[in-house]
């Protein structure tokens, strides 16, 4: 089986080729990778680590939104898994270009060159942003598309056109919805990481207004394995939330990092609130349980726990990043 991973050396997509590589799924213990990454600011070869060398995968530089390249990886593969995006919503809100193209225009040159070939299968992976805030209750795959971010308002788009191909064409594409993931190799601009790379250097941790907006955690790896599952067993055109079950305030997040580095809570320090910041997001997941098995593994205290210690082992990882990206990452927050 041949695979091509689209944004392979980010942070969800390099653990999902790890896990390939590795044999953590049957399915996929013959496969042969070939990972598209443009490698800015978020994509690291080192993430593809111990893999490097190994004859089963194949690295090559390029954008999704080009088709020259784009057309040159898709030729002979099983299967797609589209990853690459730009995904952070601060920085959309202060230039949402880059997002359009990527993650609009990039996934239209993905699933055309996909077409054009015959691959078998495209799963295009999203967020759970794409719903909007809910005051109550949980959004379903039926549910309403209702972005307010630049970010969430591209994916939303990227995944009306991946299905688009899929009614016009009759492209098997499936789309996938997850909420907030979290875990190792995570770039140090998202809540988690940030909060965490902050205190083992002496610094606060910048917290959104009340710091009360709801978030659901997903571990990468439950991440990764509802993916596979989706590759695996997904029906064509359809679509899959990948939820983790356990939503917490951004506050209540903070505080158990806090706890786990030994801080003190007069480490948070909270900031003017994010622009049109969406309240609270949930997802109901019911359908990819009952489908296709999926139940969260990682308990998300252990999870955390696992997380923070990593980041505590590998600081010459993160440490060249926040150098470089000193800038950006001091007003973001998270």
């Amino acid at each position: 089986m041949r695979i091509l991973v689209t944004g392979g050396a980010g942070f969800i997509g390099s653990r999902y080729v790890r896990a390939v590589l590795g044999g953590e799924y049957e399915s996929a213990a013959d496969a042969l990778v070939t990972v598209l990454d443009a490698f800015t600011y978020a994509g690291r070869p080192e993430n593809l680590e111990p893999y490097m060398a190994d004859p089963r995968l194949r690295v090559v530089r390029g954008r999704v939104e080009d088709p020259v390249v784009v057309d040159e990886v898709m030729r002979g593969q099983d299967a797609v898994v589209h990853f690459a995006a730009e995904s952070h919503v601060d920085r959309s809100i202060t230039s949402g270009t880059e997002f359009t193209r990527t993650n609009v225009l990039g996934t239209q040159t993905l699933v055309e060159a996909a077409q054009r070939h015959g691959v078998g299968v495209l799963v295009h992976v999203s967020t759970d942003e794409t719903y909007g805030s809910l005051p109550s209750g949980s959004a379903d795959e039926r549910y309403p598309l209702r972005p307010n971010s630049p970010y969430a308002a591209s994916k939303a788009g990227s995944d009306l056109i991946a299905l688009a191909h899929h009614r016009t064409h009759s492209l098997d594409v499936r789309v996938t919805r997850c909420s907030n993931n979290y875990g190792s190799h995570q770039f140090p601009e998202k809540l988690i990481p940030l909060a965490i790379t902050n205190l083992l250097d002496g610094r606060r941790i910048p917290l959104y207004g009340d710091g009360l907006n709801i978030r659901d955690w997903l571990h990468v790896d439950d991440h990764c394995r509802g993916i596979q599952l989706v590759l695996e067993r997904g029906r064509p055109g359809e679509i899959y939330n990948i939820g983790g079950g356990t939503e917490l305030t951004n506050r209540d997040v903070t505080q158990l990092i806090l706890r786990l580095c030994e801080e003190s809570p007069d480490m948070i320090e909270y900031v003017a609130d994010r622009k049109g910041h969406d309240r609270r997001y949930s997802l109901d997941w019911r359908k990819i349980r009952d489908e296709l098995g999926y139940t969260p593994r990682q308990d998300f205290t252990t999870g955390l726990a696992d997380t923070v210690r990593w980041y505590t082992d590998n600081r010459s990882w993160w440490e060249p990043l926040r150098r470089r990206d000193r800038a950006d990452l001091t007003p973001l927050g998270y």
